[in-house]
């Protein structure tokens, strides 16, 4: 992709509400050059692609931005192939491989790791609290998730910041334009995190715990002979779309989620007052800047979708966020409220048979942060001397660069 294509692709990343408005408005789909893909911008639109899984496949769902040059590729080649994960697959493959999520974040399973949680993210505040100010992104919303999905999945706390590190260099090489040795380094450290995961599979091959990797392993590899070459290829990779998504979107949700109620103070300031209304503002962050801000689906055979003919293997991206701002479906949609009385169900985790299994623990981990950051900061606002925060150029994980605040 020329430089130019690629900057107009991230002014568009960074800022997509204005074109998610104008192709609300406009008859059928419209058609996004930048995305070589037809955008489904509408809340209806939406729920009938999520609900017609045959229909449109998800097997490309997560295609990168960037294709690696060749010295990262010869990194990557000391790794782990690529393999379907529930992303990226249908049908029975898709409930194959989604079986031990729903297991695994049931809400059995995420009331347990609230606890930890609450732990989790008072040691963080309790860090910096005392200083009068901080950057939120890298001192707070970048590290709960991590040390949550770390948790869940049953790696070492040790290990828990080179998976994080893994994964956000992961989607810097797939996702941002790299010079070919800045392109390797980040391919190693994918690699580093792929070989973290096997050695965490095979300890849990050998004494399984009660956690999601053990109960991914069964599911995946039931018995307990020695993992083949296939199966831990397999488990590699849906363990790292796991452990990623688990904390890059959460992540996203938690600092974005900041950012609107900090840039509304007295939004703030009636949620300090009210803890009551946190339910409705974790619902009201993840409606109205949706950190997954879209999906790829790809058509199985020539369909019609909002009067639009496509043939098969048309490419439809299809814009969760937009549908959170649906005139339609939402009065007032490009307003910030927290007492907003009709935000669920909202599209931020998605619809249909593809919606996340994840939900319920990103919605715990944004409570308890704003129980609390309202208990333990209530005069947190916004760094004045700093230039307002800058939006990453992504679609997956729809956050601020940085979130400067003082108390």
């Amino acid at each position: 992709m020329a430089w130019h294509d690629q900057a107009s692709r991230d002014e568009l990343y960074r800022d997509p509400y204005e074109l998610y408005a104008r192709a609300r408005r406009a008859e059928g789909l419209t058609y996004v050059p930048e995305f070589e893909a037809w955008l489904v911008a509408r809340d209806q639109d939406i729920r009938e692609v999520l609900r017609r899984a045959d229909d449109f496949s998800s097997a490309g769902a997560l295609l990168p931005d960037i294709t690696p040059a060749g010295p990262a590729l010869a990194v990557l080649a000391d790794g782990f192939e690529p393999r379907p994960t529930v992303v990226s697959s249908d049908g029975a493959a898709h409930r194959r491989h989604r079986a031990p999520l729903n297991r695994g974040l049931a809400a059995g399973r995420v009331a347990a790791l609230a606890p930890y949680a609450r732990e989790c993210a008072r040691g963080l505040v309790d860090g910096f609290a005392a200083d009068g100010s901080a950057e939120l992104v890298e001192a707070y919303a970048r590290r709960l998730p991590g040390m949550v999905a770390g948790r869940l999945i049953g790696l070492e706390p040790a290990d828990v910041p080179a998976a994080v590190l893994g994964g956000y260099r992961a989607e810097e090489l797939l996702f941002r334009p790299l010079p070919p040795d800045a392109q390797a380094a980040a391919a190693r450290d994918v690699v580093a995190l792929q070989h973290l995961l096997d050695r965490c599979i095979g300890d849990h091959r050998a004494d399984p715990r009660e956690d999601l990797c053990s109960d991914m392993i069964a599911a995946l590899a039931p018995g307990r002979g020695e993992l083949t070459a296939d199966q831990r290829h397999e488990l590699v990779a849906n363990l790292q779309n796991l452990l990623i998504a688990g904390f890059l979107t959460t992540s996203a949700l938690v600092s974005t989620t900041l950012l609107h109620l900090l840039s509304h103070p007295r939004q703030w300031r009636m949620l300090c007052a009210d803890p009551g209304l946190i339910p409705a503002a974790v619902e009201e962050g993840a409606r109205f800047d949706t950190a997954l801000q879209a999906f790829r689906r790809r058509t199985t055979r020539p369909v019609v979708l909002a009067g639009t003919h496509l043939p098969a293997g048309a490419c439809v991206l299809v814009a969760f966020g937009s549908g959170n701002r649906d005139e339609r479906r939402y009065a007032r949609p490009d307003a910030f409220d927290i007492r907003r009385p009709e935000n669920r169900p909202h599209l931020a985790y998605g619809h249909g048979p593809h919606a996340c299994p994840g939900a319920r623990l990103a919605r715990l981990q944004l409570r308890i942060t704003l129980e609390v950051f309202t208990r333990a900061l209530p005069g947190l606002r916004l760094d004045g001397d700093r230039p307002p925060p800058r939006m990453r150029p992504t679609l997956i994980d729809r956050s601020p660069e940085e979130l400067y605040a003082v108390w």
